[in-house]
């Protein structure tokens, strides 16, 4: 067993996973051949990404973006006329990092209550019955899954491409993402995915969510961002700000951090039985990620935070 192995099987069990517990945690990092290890799961099991999405749906909008087909400062509601008027006080770049003072997640799901699948169409609906934002657009930094499916809607737009579509042109096929996809049904997964705790099946909008993917092709996601593939890396991790200039530590789907004097960017996914956590480190060409279902708990950031030091710490 090499060195690696026995510190992540080391780090799994102090964090309190068990061995019968359905998992797979890799790492990759340039010039090194990958590293996985897995239990009831493999590194190419089709697994449920949840706000690992975001990400993936910001790169969308930036590649956009960049070819002059969205401008995240124009307003929401250029993209969705069928918003309250308060839609015009919001632009996509309050979108992208969550300063748009959409009404809370909490408020929303209520409305949406009685659709098990929570589609995109079903939360764009709900925010039509709101008449006032939470709070001034750009004054607060509140964490919006809503915001992300109006993201997504407007790169539809943008794109003239449903996104699953503008995902698989632009993102999954360029870097040999072969598993990777946006799912929005109408089966509660896609052929072959490893099912989610019933009764609870992963909700079927886009842009917040929506992603199913495997623990290679995140790694290999991560290794696209860091080598900037795309194109757009440095516009990904460009940090959101206040109207009053105050900075965040929000860029475009990914939180930014530091770890061991380090820019670490990371993201956490989560839904009900599944965690993930995805992170990466440019300066070391560095990329890691833990997935676990059945899983309700936070115990994928120990696990991340301890990979963190023994990588970072490393000469």
């Amino acid at each position: 067993m090499s060195q690696l192995h026995q510190r992540v099987t080391a780090l799994l069990s102090e964090a309190g996973y068990r061995t019968d517990e359905p998992l797979a945690v890799g790492l990759q990092r340039r010039g090194v051949p990958p590293f996985s290890l897995a239990q009831g799961l493999t590194a190419t099991t089709l697994v449920y990404a949840a706000s690992l999405s975001k990400q993936m749906t910001a790169a969308c909008a930036a590649l956009l973006t960049q070819q002059g087909a969205l401008d995240v400062e124009s307003p929401l509601s250029y993209w969705l006329p069928q918003l309250p008027a308060w839609a015009g006080t919001i632009t996509l770049r309050h979108l992208i990092h969550h300063t748009a003072g959409l009404p809370a997640d909490h408020k929303i799901d209520a409305i949406i209550a009685g659709d098990p699948d929570r589609t995109s169409p079903g939360v764009i609906q709900a925010l039509t019955q709101f008449p006032a934002l939470d709070h001034p657009p750009g004054t607060a930094h509140v964490y919006s899954n809503a915001g992300y499916v109006c993201l997504a809607a407007a790169v539809e737009r943008a794109a003239d491409l449903p996104l699953p579509e503008v995902a698989r042109r632009h993102l999954f096929v360029p870097l040999a993402m072969p598993d990777t996809r946006y799912w929005a049904g109408p089966d509660p997964a896609p052929p072959g995915a490893a099912p989610l705790v019933r009764p609870h099946p992963a909700p079927l909008s886009l842009g917040d969510g929506g992603v199913w993917t495997t623990l290679n092709d995140l790694l290999r996601w991560g290794q696209a961002l860091n080598t900037d593939e795309l194109g757009i890396s440095a516009l990904l991790q460009t940090l959101g700000h206040l109207e009053d200039g105050t900075p965040l530590d929000y860029a475009w789907g990914i939180g930014v951090r530091s770890h061991g004097g380090y820019r670490v960017y990371r993201h956490g996914g989560g839904w009900t039985g599944l965690r993930a956590l995805h992170a990466r480190v440019p300066e070391l060409d560095l990329t890691m990620a833990v997935i676990a279902i059945n899983d309700h708990t936070e115990r994928r950031i120990p696990v991340i935070n301890g990979l963190l030091d023994e990588v970072t710490s490393s000469p």
